[in-house]
């Protein structure tokens, strides 16, 4: 593996860490890969672990958050026709699941973090701790939302994950795209990088080849528009950017202006299909 940049934890420790380019796999992994990932999660940062309205980033992202979760459960459901089984694997606070329960979805949710599945329970979303406690029940529908790049042993939890799909039923995997301009741009100073949270960092090569020896194949992309200009708010932020919102907007539209073409946009939707 090659040395592709270094980089640093800007929200919680200030730690450096390096990425490494797996060229087969064309992806790039964090390292060193810190044993116990729980403190590296403190902090009121971690946005997506609080229902947190305290600063302009978290309120707008909370906002762009709420207008979202419709459109992610009519991606869902067109892709299966009559799915009423889902599970969404690092559920967060649980918004997702409470968005696919009213449209009609029997729901079920994994979030290893205790504080966020306390806020989830507070909404009446019970959360599992792991998806070993899931037995004897498959899903028609798996949900992934910014949660690949988190987990450790990466092909073991792609198994489990997998073997929780029925038969034609769906994988939904959302993950940020080293491959994109504004990645490119920000190098180093990249908030999607965000190490050491997110251990893998993936391309759409990556993404195929990793699923295909468990038989499921990427049958669509779509792209997420709004994650250009979040994380490049946020990595305006981490140069020191005064006027970080302004550079943010313009780097973000350059971002999303050249992935009409080039297709490869800050973070990408991926909807895999099983063969067996």
């Amino acid at each position: 593996m090659k040395l592709f940049l270094k980089t640093k934890d800007f929200s919680v420790s200030g730690e450096q860490f390096e990425l490494l380019w797996d060229e087969e796999l064309d992806m790039l992994l964090t390292k060193p890969q810190p044993q116990n990932l729980a403190p590296y999660y403190e902090s009121e940062d971690y946005i997506s672990h609080t229902d947190s309205k305290t600063s302009f980033t978290d309120r707008l992202y909370q906002l762009v958050k709420a207008k979202n979760l419709k459109k992610k459960i009519q991606l869902v459901e067109n892709q299966v026709i009559n799915a009423k089984t889902l599970l969404d694997v690092g559920a967060g606070t649980g918004d997702f699941l409470i968005t696919a329960q009213n449209s009609g979805f029997t729901v079920k949710g994994v979030e290893p973090n205790g504080k966020a599945r306390k806020l989830a329970e507070q909404k009446g979303i019970h959360l599992l701790s792991s998806l070993k406690e899931i037995s004897g029940q498959k899903f028609q529908a798996i949900t992934l939302w910014h949660v690949l790049e988190h987990l450790p042993n990466l092909d073991e939890q792609i198994k489990n994950v997998v073997d929780l799909l029925e038969e034609g039923g769906v994988l939904v995997i959302a993950v940020p795209n080293f491959k994109s301009h504004d990645a490119k741009h920000y190098k180093s100073h990249w908030a999607a990088f965000d190490v050491p949270r997110h251990l893998w960092h993936f391309s759409k090569t990556s993404i195929s080849k990793l699923f295909a020896p468990h038989q499921m194949e990427v049958t669509k992309i779509k792209p997420m528009w709004f994650d250009a200009f979040y994380v490049s708010m946020l990595s305006e932020k981490y140069k020191g950017n005064k006027f970080y919102l302004i550079s943010a907007f313009f780097v973000g539209l350059w971002s999303n202006i050249k992935a009409i073409f080039t297709k490869e946009h800050s973070s990408l939707i991926y909807i895999l299909k099983n063969g067996k």
